[in-house]
């Protein structure tokens, strides 16, 4: 399953890379449809969220600094109690017997994970709103095309 998280976490990036030249360009030649650079924007954040997603998830997986990291006992004294190890929200914890935890990867992986996957759903469903409305005006008042001379 490792080699696999690595091969998406790759993909992700190429993605991502690829869809920012696709914006770029995109900007650099006006004028153009919106819909289609929500479209471009929403491979661009999905490939992102994709990518630090399966980062989060090597590091899990692979441990990192994890679990040396975890001492016998907390600032207070208390023994060690578990390791929590969890995949979706993306954690390693130190767990003591008090209740504290130490996290060795940052909840912010998860936060961005979130907030880039976000964006990507706000992007396409703009893009579909976008393009139907571009349809829908191009048909003229009261849903009929106009004419052809």
């Amino acid at each position: 399953m490792v080699p696999s998280a690595g091969v998406l976490l790759l993909i992700g990036l190429a993605a991502a890379v690829a869809g920012i030249v696709v914006v770029v360009v995109m900007l650099r030649f006006p004028p153009l449809p919106p819909s289609r650079l929500c479209a471009a924007l929403t491979v661009v954040f999905g490939s992102l969220a994709a990518a630090v997603y399966c980062y989060g998830w090597l590091s899990v997986t692979l441990g990192g600094p994890f679990p040396e990291m975890c001492e016998s006992r907390s600032a207070s004294g208390a023994g060690l109690a578990r390791i929590e190890q969890e995949y979706w929200p993306l954690r390693n914890a130190c767990v003591y017997a008090d209740g504290a935890t130490s996290e060795y990867l940052s909840p912010s992986v998860d936060a961005l994970v979130r907030v880039l996957a976000g964006l990507a759903v706000v992007a396409a469903c703009t893009g579909v709103v976008l393009r139907r409305r571009g349809r829908s005006s191009a048909r003229g008042p009261a849903g009929t095309r106009p004419r052809r001379a």
